[in-house]
Parts: structure tokens; C-alpha cells; sequence
């Protein structure tokens, strides 16, 4: 079994928490409040800043020049394309640049990015990439299953661009990447022994996740 899937049942419970979230399923059937939508936009954004600087920390943790330029290219994709992208779909939803710049981060973003930073400062690349598996796989997971359903791509729901972006084979793609790094890391120096304490840090970290759709929620009442 790849690590991954390793890691999801491991910690099934967690997991479906964070990904079948009442915030999702609002996603899926276009019945989440805009209000929590742009809540949850204007967070992502600065989230994406914590997010860029934890692929920066994997470059200077990278064992080899692959594993640095690997880390490189997550920096690079996250600084110069999606941002931008993140940044045209905000102002769809009437959120400006320097809205965004001047929202402060709510506690669920500083808990979650610092999280993964403060997991890969303390240990290694492993340790690093499974914190940021949730996310970054898992919106792939989500996004896969919400457009694959009719209500998700339907016309009429307000958050078809946001799915069909991470149901898109570039997106699809990074997540495919996301998946052999953790077999080829895990290959290099996961031990059953040490599993237990992976999963303990993936487990966290898609309870943070789900923490982070429920700021969406809960911040736009």
C-alpha cells in the first residue's frame, strides 16, 4: 500500500472529518453561504504565503539536489501561478488585493500553517511532506469526487470554477507528484516504528484542516 493510503486509514476518522466537512458538501451542491466563501477565500490567501514558506523550509531540508529542486518547484508554484490564480478568483467574488493583504490571518490559519512549519522544522523531509499531505492532496481528493457528482458542475452552483480548478489535470497532477514523493521519501527512511508517529502528525493536521473549513463557517455568521 503507498504511504498515503497508508496514512488515510491509519487515521480514517480524522480524515473524513476534514474531507466530507459540512463545508464541503456546501461546496458540492452550491449551498454554502457566500459569506463563508469569502471568508474562507480571503484566509486561503494567506494561508498559500505560510504554505510557500514550508516548501522553502523543504528545500533547505532536502537530502539530495532532487529533493531540493522538487521543494523549489512547489515554491514556484504556489508564488507564480497560484497565487495568481487565487488572486483573479477573489476578485470574482468582489474581494480586492488589498483586501486581502489587509486581513489578518484568523486562528485557524496560524494554527494550521505554523503547524506544518513547526513539523518540519522539527523533524525531517518526511515529516515535513506528510503535514502538508492534507492539504495538498486532499483538495485534490475532495475536488475529484465533488465534480464527478452533477450538482458539482451544474451551471448554477457558485463554486463549479473553485472545483473545476482542483478537479483539473494541472492540479491533479501536482497532488499525483505530492503521492510518489511520500513512497520516495518513505522508501529512504520510514520504518514501522516510525509510522505511528507519522500518523499522528497527519492525523493533526487534517484536524486543522477541518478547523479551517469551520472558520469559514463560523467567521461569516
Amino acid at each position: 500500500m503507498r504511504v498515503f493510503e497508508r496514512l488515510k486509514a491509519a487515521a480514517g476518522d480524522d480524515w473524513r472529518s476534514y474531507t466530507e466537512h459540512r463545508f464541503v458538501a456546501g461546496l458540492g451542491d452550491g449551498t454554502l453561504p457566500a459569506a463563508a466563501f469569502r471568508t474562507y477565500l480571503v484566509q486561503d490567501y494567506l494561508f498559500l504565503i505560510q504554505f510557500a514558506r514550508a516548501y522553502a523550509l523543504a528545500v533547505f531540508k532536502g537530502r539530495t539536489l532532487a529533493d531540493m529542486r522538487s521543494a523549489h518547484r512547489g515554491v514556484s508554484a504556489i508564488l507564480d501561478v497560484e497565487m495568481d490564480l487565487h488572486v483573479k478568483l477573489c476578485a470574482a467574488w468582489g474581494l480586492s488585493p488589498e483586501m486581502l493583504e489587509a486581513t489578518p490571518e484568523a486562528r485557524a490559519t496560524t494554527a494550521y500553517t505554523r503547524f506544518v512549519i513547526d513539523t518540519g522544522l522539527r523533524g525531517d523531509l518526511l515529516d515535513l511532506h506528510v503535514a502538508l499531505s492534507p492539504c495538498v492532496i486532499g483538495y485534490a481528493e475532495i475536488a475529484r469526487r465533488l465534480a464527478a457528482a452533477p450538482a458539482g458542475s451544474a451551471p448554477e452552483n457558485p463554486y463549479r470554477e473553485w472545483i473545476a480548478e482542483y478537479a483539473g489535470d494541472a492540479y491533479q497532477d501536482v497532488a499525483a507528484s505530492a503521492i510518489a514523493k511520500l513512497d520516495d521519501l518513505g522508501a529512504y527512511s520510514l520504518t514501522e516504528r516510525r509510522f505511528e508517529g507519522l500518523t499522528a502528525i497527519f492525523a493533526q493536521a487534517c484536524r486543522l484542516e477541518a478547523d479551517f473549513w469551520q472558520m469559514g463557517l463560523d467567521e461569516s455568521r
